[in-house]
């Protein structure tokens, strides 16, 4: 069954062992019994990767159909009139310049660069020459490369003409007055141009597509955005950007887009460049360097976080399980090759996964499952890799047991994949439905194994409390939400982000953590590294618990909240550094360095959270008259709206459902 061998295999004796997923006995070869760790002979059952669940080999030359690529980035920029007022190209050349020498690769590392207005741009940049030479392509109908062999260049030949290139690229195109955007055309020149090798294109894009290929119209109707009912568009407007994806996940070519538009694009339609090419989405709705700079701030951290982090290349991921288990559906961004292989043309640290099972066959004669990931893929440094994780679970034979062992969390992650592809599928009122249909039936199967309860009450295991709480969040959440106002590209970009999150990262977009900030202590804090981190306690999602003389903050994941209540004196001369509520500015978007205790905690317990994620977070600071005030009370999930149940009503409906069913 070409499992790899692991902790929860059996050793019937020093030359036998027995498979734990296809029950076969094989022999154990010869170099198996020495250990290279101990540098003994004779005991297989102490080797590493019998030792450890998650173990990387080196992969052989049977692992490669050709030799290791090298790491190869391609940069497609948006240039037109709308892209350059926005003032995000500077922010983007002067990072790639602050981090040239850190880009994940070897001494074969490749860059190129491809700008497109309603005309496309290649930059040759082959040593020796004095200076870069830009060619424009005005065919957009029949795109070719001008000189094939000079665009994608080695970074450590050409380092010099890659930095001229990139402090020119701001000041080139200030005074243009091109408004079209040739997306579509840029994409077919940056496929062919990867294609021998593979790679990743990182396109930044900051409006519809109005020119050649791939072009797309308006398909919003803002008067629909607090509709309660069907909610249209979440699908592409056509199958170009899913089948250009396709042709580059071939080719070992995945696409990021990072789209900074404060107008409707159809991320529905342009998403799909990154999701079957198993590349990332990153969107920044209101981005403007002057008149938003947050949102600049952001993206600058976040982009150091994306030219640094690690990245494999030309992987493909399988999953394995227990004979008589079957996996049926795969969520995350990936092509998937055959029904257990995923093609992932670029891998990172951040991208999130999740995988539907199914029994096929009767487990009662086992007591285990065991289920085992092999991700195959090559480094930055060029070498083969094959990284391993093998979960070993215990097969239950009682409800109560199964239920004992259920993962709230993972649960509402999976459902919320589902329903992203439900709303998709058929519609958005059919999700939401599906889900609340989830809480009650898994609520009433297990009254159902209670006999003696009488029929008004509703028990739930301990594992599950959280369920019915955590589906509510769920329907308030962005992508689902109906009745509040809700842009569609914000909606869409939520479900691009319910399907490729991390659990933790996704936990908190969906129920945020509430904590009060305002008395700080070291009494349960934590040491990390040089700093006390405090551990304020976990608050309900509700308004009521926002009191007047105290300080609130929220974590949303990608935002911050930090709530002031109006006689909160000392927080806010000891943290904010204002002498009263009134004088703290409307837009004030970060805490100051002051030399007070207060200070020192509550910036110690920020950062602690902020470096456990990939994005940085926008913080806002919430006063009575804040522009983000409705947003941050929106996350309070167990509040009523005009538009949704509070958590006790919502309570009330499932267990009127359940006593009624």
């Amino acid at each position: 069954c070409r499992t790899y061998i692991n902790p929860f295999v059996s050793f019937i004796d020093q030359r036998r062992w027995k498979c734990n997923l296809c029950y076969r006995v094989n022999d154990v070869p010869e170099e198996f019994m020495y250990n290279p760790l101990t540098r003994s002979y004779g005991e297989p059952h102490k080797r590493p990767e019998v030792q450890n669940s998650t173990v990387e080999f080196i992969a052989s030359s049977d692992y490669m159909l050709r030799p290791p690529q090298p790491a190869v980035y391609l940069f497609v920029l948006d240039v037109s009139h709308n892209g350059v007022e926005s003032g995000y190209l500077s922010i983007v050349c002067r990072s790639l310049l602050e981090n040239l020498d850190k880009l994940p690769g070897d001494s074969r590392t490749r860059l190129g660069f491809i700008t497109f207005d309603s005309t496309v741009h290649f930059y040759n940049l082959q040593e020796g020459l004095s200076q870069p030479q830009m060619m424009i392509v005005s065919d957009i109908d029949n795109i070719f490369l001008p000189t094939p062999d000079s665009l994608l260049v080695n970074l450590h030949e050409s380092q010099e003409l890659v930095k001229d290139l990139l402090n020119a690229l701001p000041n080139m195109f200030l005074n243009t007055r091109e408004t079209h955007s040739s997306l579509g055309p840029a994409l077919q020149a940056a496929f062919k141009l990867m294609s021998p090798t593979g790679g990743r294109i990182s396109v930044f894009q900051t409006q519809l597509p109005s020119l050649g290929a791939g072009r797309l119209q308006s398909r919003e109707d803002p008067n629909q955005r607090s509709s309660t009912s069907v909610v249209q568009h979440l699908g592409p407007a056509m199958d170009f950007y899913k089948k250009l994806a396709l042709d580059c996940s071939g080719q070992q070519t995945a696409v990021d887009l990072f789209l900074l538009s404060s107008q409707y694009s159809d991320l529905a339609s342009l998403a799909c460049m990154s999701k079957y090419s198993a590349g990332c989405i990153y969107y920044y709705p209101a981005f403007h360097h002057i008149h938003n700079p947050a949102e600049a701030d952001k993206l600058q951290k976040d982009l150091k976080r994306y030219f640094t982090r690690k990245i494999g290349f030309e992987a493909v991921m399988r999953i394995r399980c227990t004979k008589g288990l079957s996996i049926h559906t795969f969520h995350g961004n990936f092509f998937v090759r055959s029904t257990d292989l995923l093609s992932l043309a670029n891998i990172n640290p951040d991208a999130g996964f999740a995988v539907q099972m199914s029994i096929e066959e009767s487990l009662a004669d086992a007591s285990l499952a065991c289920f085992q990931t092999a991700l195959l893929y090559t480094s930055s440094k060029g070498e083969r890799r094959i990284r391993v994780h093998t979960l070993c679970l215990p097969i239950v034979n009682s409800l109560t047991d199964v239920y004992a062992g259920a993962d709230v969390q993972a649960i509402i992650c999976l459902l919320a994949n589902m329903a992203v592809d439900r709303s998709i599928s058929s519609s958005l009122p059919d999700a939401r439905d599906a889900l609340v249909n989830a809480v009650i039936d898994s609520l009433s199967a297990y009254n159902s194994t209670i006999s003696n309860l009488q029929q008004s009450t509703v028990m739930a295991p301990n594992s599950i409390k959280l369920f019915p709480l955590y589906i509510l969040a769920l329907l308030k959440q962005k992508a689902f939400r109906t009745g509040t106002s809700t842009r569609l590209d914000d909606r869409v970009y939520a479900m691009c982000q319910m399907k490729s999150q991390p659990l933790v990262h996704m936990m908190k977009m969906i129920h945020p953590n509430l904590y009060r900030i305002d008395r700080l202590t070291e009494e349960t804090a934590i040491h990390v590294n040089d700093s006390i981190v405090p551990q304020p306690a976990l608050q309900q999602l509700s308004a009521e618990k926002l009191t007047r003389d105290a300080a609130f903050f929220m974590d949303c994941g990608s935002t911050f909240y930090l709530w002031v209540g109006k006689s909160c004196d000392n927080f806010i001369k000891d943290v904010l550094g204002f002498p009263n509520y009134v004088s703290i500015p409307q837009k004030m978007m970060q805490l100051p360095e002051l030399d007070t205790p207060l200070s020192e905690r509550a910036r110690a317990f920020i950062s602690w959270l902020k470096d456990s994620r990939p994005l940085n977070p926008i913080l806002h600071i919430i006063k009575d008259d804040s522009t983000a005030k409705a947003e941050f009370f929106l996350h309070l999930i167990e509040d009523r709206t005009e538009a949704a149940f509070s958590y006790y009503e919502f309570l009330l409906h499932i267990q009127q459902q359940i006593c009624r069913g």
